[in-house]
């Protein structure tokens, strides 16, 4: 009997192999941005997490390497940089019942290409002195000539405005986001220049009164002594969609299609979803949680609530090309 059992837990370990000890990342996001992550998953599973962090050129990398490629899964933000991987065709679908019940299905993927770990709202920073708290209540509040002259805003071809404009077209379509486009080009204070942190110190400087920018950037700024000035005389506020909700970005994950370490590279996704990663990852980045009921750190909380936009960020994302063919034809940053 001894020899029997001894001999079936040795077919079993060949039929089952363990998880491998490590697994390989590329990461848009800064390193020490990803580091609390990766401490925290190699001490609860033993399994280390070797990050590359790749600024630019990722897909073009992940093209190259094919299935020579050591990546197992790629960290990124924004849900164009996302899509960029996927229509490089260098990931694979994910299958996940524990993913899909965490991470809402507006914030994946319906095929498993990629999933949100963590979100950022597209708002409104607002000078306290020279705009009242309920001014500002829609996106397309904003083109309203009541703001001319009031606002500023970074490139109209940035990532993240192009995708509140596919957003905005999704909702309204194209005739009548092109309307808004230069009805909102109309009221810039200037061109469009900078990053959403070059507007919050516009305001300061009383250049423009409101700017559109993303929510983390106001904990960025006020985690430095030489931009918190600037970032202390701003507010931020939650435009909707009218008749929706506020429209959000996120930072995601995808697994590569050569992913040589696949089942351990699941565990890490997987773990990203959990209530634990979720608080060290928004918190370490001044996000919210992609997982609801997540507790938000003490500053994001701070910021108020509001109610997510219901359209799907993958539909969005399939109306990015119309939302840059809009923004040229406008001459958004003529």
């Amino acid at each position: 009997m001894t020899l029997r059992l001894t001999a079936l837990a040795a077919l079993l370990a060949t039929a089952l192999p363990a998880l491998a000890d490590e697994i390989n990342v590329y990461s848009h996001r800064q390193p020490e941005l990803i580091q609390p992550l990766v401490d925290a998953f190699t001490a609860e599973t033993g399994i280390a997490v070797n990050v590359a962090f790749i600024d630019k050129g990722m897909a073009e990398r992940l093209v190259a390497e094919g299935d020579r490629s050591p990546a197992d899964l790629v960290l990124t933000v924004d849900i164009a940089r996302l899509m960029q991987i996927v229509e490089a065709d260098v990931t694979q679908p994910v299958t996940s019942p524990v993913l899909d019940a965490a991470i809402p299905a507006t914030l994946r993927d319906p095929a498993g290409h990629w999933f949100g770990l963590t979100t950022r709202a597209r708002i409104v920073y607002a000078s306290k002195d020279r705009v009242a708290d309920g001014e500002v209540t829609s996106y397309e509040d904003l083109a309203d000539p009541k703001w001319k002259g009031r606002i500023c805003t970074r490139s109209g071809l940035s990532d993240y405005n192009v995708a509140l404009t596919a957003a905005m077209i999704t909702h309204h379509g194209e005739e009548a986001t092109q309307t808004w486009l230069e009805g909102l080009k109309a009221n810039l204070a200037r061109k469009p220049e900078g990053g959403d942190r070059d507007q919050v110190k516009a305001i300061a400087a009383g250049e423009c009164d409101i700017a559109i920018g993303n929510t983390y950037y106001i904990g960025q700024m006020l985690a430095d002594p030489e931009q918190a000035p600037a970032a202390e005389t701003v507010r931020i506020l939650f435009p909707v969609f009218e008749g929706d909700g506020t429209h959000v970005n996120i930072s995601g994950v995808a697994m590569t299609k050569s992913a040589p370490n696949h089942d351990a590279a699941l565990k890490f996704m997987e773990w990203l979803a959990s209530d634990e990663a979720q608080k060290i990852y928004a918190e370490t980045n001044n996000e919210y949680p992609a997982k609801p009921g997540v507790e938000r750190s003490a500053l994001v909380a701070g910021w108020g609530d509001f109610t997510q936009d219901s359209k799907s960020l993958a539909e969005i994302a399939g109306f990015r090309p119309a939302a840059v063919k809009l923004v040229e034809t406008v001459d958004f940053d003529g």
